[in-house]
Parts: structure tokens; sequence; C-alpha cells
């Protein structure tokens, strides 16, 4: 019989070289050819009942293989990490809250970041005074807040167009808020307001306030004097003239009194007056 041919091992060892896969150092360091067993993992993580992936590993089940794991490469084993637990939190430390139900919607604090000081009190009661009379605790309040906060005045939403508003409501706090503008630059547009505005026994009650307070501008209490002259003469009721007559002979001597204007300076325009009204008693 024939010797049996020895096959050349190099050639062997070549042919398989060249057909095996090319793998890694890591890879080639692993087993072959094994079938991958359940992993430990759940051992260290809690499991999950709402998970897709949730398999019951106290009991027996089937073993789902997947196509990537029949082959014959090598099977690197899987590396545990076990979830690190939490520490202790120290006293000084903030706990993390987890609420199990959570609200549908934030609950608000509308009270945070609302001004709750005077002036915002004020300026509500500013708005409401420019419209109607005020109570006498409410206007108070006002007058209580000017006088504690000087620069409240400036920010308590008066403007000259509703001044005349303020004197017929509450003319008590207009005396109060005319004297606080005094040193202001636009106190001369409050005088325009209180000039034009229609003469009535608050308006008067305001100017001879003012005159009896601090010491206006000669040109300002003469202008408002003619336009009550004025008044007087161009309105067509002979019972609200006779009325606005003796208003204006009241406020015409209580200012001669109080030596606020001097007679001589309106002595033509006065005489006038009192010889067209000389019927009423107040003004004879």
């Amino acid at each position: 019989a024939d010797d049996p041919v020895i096959p050349d091992m190099d050639a062997l060892l070549r042919m398989h070289q060249e057909s095996a896969p090319v793998v890694t150092s890591a890879q080639a360091l692993g087993l072959r050819p094994v079938i991958s067993d359940k992993s430990d993992e759940g051992y260290w993580v809690s499991p999950d009942p709402s998970r897709e992936d949730f398999d019951d590993l106290s009991g027996a089940s089937d073993i789902q293989l997947k196509p990537e794991e029949l082959t014959l490469l090598s099977l690197e084993p899987a590396w545990a990490r076990p979830v690190p637990p939490l520490l202790e939190a120290t006293v000084d430390e903030v706990f993390w809250l987890s609420p199990s139900q959570l609200l549908s919607e934030p609950l608000w604090d509308y009270t945070m970041c609302a001004d709750t000081s005077l002036g915002a009190e004020v300026r509500e009661l500013f708005a409401k005074a420019v419209k109607t009379q005020l109570p006498p605790d409410q206007a108070q309040v006002i007058i209580d807040g000017l006088g504690q906060d000087v620069k409240l005045v400036y920010h308590c939403g008066l403007t000259p167009k509703k001044l005349p508003e303020l004197v017929e409501h509450n003319p008590q706090i207009a005396i109060e808020v005319l004297l606080k503008l005094m040193p202001s630059s636009q106190i001369s547009n409050y005088f325009g307001a209180l000039v034009n505005m229609e003469m009535s026994l608050h308006s008067m009650e305001v100017v001879n306030r003012l005159t009896m307070s601090v010491d206006l501008p000669p040109e300002f209490i003469h202008l408002y004097i003619s336009n009550c002259i004025s008044s007087c003469e161009n309105i067509k009721d002979k019972y609200m003239q006779n009325r606005l007559v003796r208003l204006v002979c009241v406020f015409l001597t209580s200012l001669i009194r109080n030596k606020t204007i001097s007679v001589t300076d309106l002595f033509i325009e006065v005489q006038a007056f009192c010889i067209e009204f000389s019927r009423i008693r107040e003004a004879a």
C-alpha cells in the first residue's frame, strides 16, 4: 500500500487564515461557538413591568435567539455594571421630591411680585377719585399717602386733563395735590386747567384755599377772576346766574379780606361787574 500523503499544513493554515473573518484582538479572545445565556443584569436592576422587554426571571421561559447570535464568531462576555447606590443625604442638602401624582396645571401665586406698597393703594384710589366722590376714610388715605411720600404725587396718575374732574368730585384732594405740585415745573399746566374749567363752587373753593396756603402767581388769580366774571355774564338761566354771582362776590370778598389781591388792580373790571349785577344784594 502506498504511504498516506501528509497534507501541506502550511497551505491549509494559509487557506484558513484567508477564509476566516477578520476580527479584532479583543474579539479573538472570546469564546466560540457558544449561545448567549440570560444576562445577570436583572440581578442588579429592579424589574419594570411597564417596559416592553420585561421578562420574569423567576419563571422558566423559552430561549429566544437572535439571528446575529447564530454565528461562529466569538462571543465576548457582557460586563455587568451594577447601578451605583444612592448616597444618604446630609442635613444641609435638599431632598429631591418625586411626587407620584402630578398636578394637571401649576398653581400660580398671584400675590408674588405684587405691589403691596402704599403707592399702589393711592394710585387705585386716585383712579376712583376722578370719577366719583370718595368716602372720607378713602380720601384720608390719599392725603396721608401724599404726606408720607412727597414724590408720590408725580406717580399717582393725575394729569392736567384730569384735574377738573378731581376738583368737582373731591376738591379737598385736589387742594392737597396742587399744594404738593407747587415746586414742580408742570404747575403752570395745572393752573391753566383750573382757569379753563367751568366755574363752580368747588373750583372757587380750591382756588381760595390755595391763596390762603401759598403765594399764587398774580396773573393766574387775575385770569381766574376774569373767567368767573365772564361766566356770570354769559349764563342765560337767571336762577343759576344769581347763584353764581353770589358765589363770585363771596369769593372776591374773601380774596380782598385776606389781601390776596388789590382792589386797584381789578378796579375797573370788578366795578363793572358790581354795577351790572347791582340787583343782587351781595354785589350792590
